[in-house]
């Protein structure tokens, strides 16, 4: 693979249901600084990324981050913990969130307007059945239809920028109107949410010829073009609408946006663009599940019943994750999904960076590099758990609660798991007698 193509790949990963999904829930905490608030939260990225990178080159694997957090920590408690919270932020709750605007977007597409808020359920669940039934038998089409989803969306973004970009109302975007530096900061958690693929790229690794010099090439241009495509997104939009109606349309905001220029038409535009990226992103991380679970399943952190061995069939932790996204996105509030998937993801990425300081040696990182990664997530979290617990104890309150869940599930397993193994070993020992 080379190094355009590893990009892409990032690329690919990043671009689409994020930039969808959260406009609206950031512009309720960053209001029309968005644009702000996605180039910290691309900083951010790059400093992390440069951490997964070094890992990646390193210990090249298709268990992704949680390889990495098995060689900084043991195949321990702290795995266990993390590999829950990971699954319920970045697969279930992240991918409930795209469900969610994919159920919005084809409401306002094939409803109209005064549609019941039923609608949204209809098409947010059909998504997902369609999306995991596509998983189990024709993953392969998605496969090959994802470089064209990406050109398309990147076209489709192009021509936004074009008629919103030099159009705009810079009062819109006056920094008069713009709330204190720590809302921005703290909004950082909510507009990572849309860069959290850029790890997906240290999986071509392994297929470039000099992965030491070319991976890192692949992740900088990524995320380079993924920032730059976002701030002018987020631009265009908050310098179109004003924050209350962008917090108003919440998902639909991007398509809102492009109305005024090109009437309903760029609507339809941008909702059928909407539409591919969040039903491509559902099936990604649904596919994706399937090996996770089953890896976490094999290595003793998930239960038998996520692996290829449970009763459920080879494809047991697609269907549970399906199942549990149908749950979430029909029940919880979409801030609430942003809010704690995007936060405990940042968590998940600050063990990261601990263990990669921790193999710096091996990595060949520079410590200082990976501590001023650490430095800034923290600092984003910290500024994000005092506003959200300030502003909405609700979700505060829910990101606590999976963090509590992730610690009793477990610690609930491991104690399950370790009286199956004694009582297996004294069985053995009393055959042998």
């Amino acid at each position: 693979m080379t190094v355009r193509g590893a990009a892409f790949l990032g690329i690919g990963a990043m671009v689409g249901a994020g930039i969808f999904a959260l406009l609206g829930e950031a512009a309720v905490v960053a209001g029309s600084a968005v644009w702000l608030s996605f180039l910290l939260a691309g900083i951010v990225a790059a400093l992390l990324g440069y951490t997964v990178v070094k890992l990646g080159v390193r210990y090249p694997s298709s268990g992704g981050l949680f390889a990495y957090l098995i060689q900084g920590f043991g195949n321990g408690r702290v795995v266990g913990i993390s590999a829950w919270l990971g699954y319920f932020a970045a697969i279930v709750i992240v991918c409930s969130m795209v469900a969610v605007a994919f159920g919005s977007y084809a409401t306002s597409l094939f409803v109209g307007e005064g549609a019941g808020s039923g609608w949204d359920n209809v098409f947010t669940s059909a998504v997902v059945v369609a999306m995991a039934a596509l998983s189990v038998v024709g993953s392969r089409v998605v496969d090959k239809a994802q470089s064209l989803i990406v050109i398309a969306l990147l076209v489709v973004f192009a021509v936004f920028i074009a008629v919103t970009i030099f159009d705009i109302d810079f009062d819109l975007l006056a920094f008069s109107g713009y709330p204190s530096a720590s809302d921005i900061v703290a909004s950082v958690a909510l507009t990572f949410f849309a860069y959290l693929g850029f790890s997906v790229i240290t999986f071509a690794a392994g297929d470039l010829r000099n992965p030491a010099r070319e991976l890192p090439q692949a992740m900088y241009v990524a995320l380079g073009v993924t920032t730059v495509l976002y701030l002018l997104i987020s631009i265009g939009v908050f310098g179109t609408l004003t924050v209350e109606e962008a917090v108003g349309f919440g998902e639909t905001a991007i398509a809102e946006a492009a109305r005024p220029a090109l009437g309903d038409a760029g609507f339809t535009m941008m909702a059928v663009a909407a539409l591919l990226a969040t039903a491509s992103s559902v099936n990604a991380t649904l596919y994706a599940s399937g090996g996770l679970t089953s890896t976490l399943a094999e290595t003793g952190q998930f239960p038998p019943f996520f692996g290829r061995g449970s009763r459920l069939g080879p494809h047991a932790g697609l269907l549970i994750t399906a199942a549990l996204v149908l749950i979430v996105s029909n029940v919880v509030d979409l801030s609430a999904i942003a809010s704690v998937g995007s936060a405990c993801s940042l968590v998940i990425f600050l063990l990261v960076g601990v263990s990669g300081y921790r193999l710096r040696a091996e990595t060949g990182a520079r410590g200082w590099v990976v501590a001023v990664a650490m430095a800034a997530t923290a600092v984003v979290l910290v500024f994000f758990a005092v506003d959200t617990l300030r502003n909405a104890p609700e979700t505060f309150a829910a990101i606590v609660a999976i963090a509590v869940l992730a610690v009793v599930l477990d610690l609930v397993w491991k104690r399950v798991r370790d009286r199956g193994s004694t009582a297996s070993h004294d069985l053995g020992a009393v055959d042998d007698s």
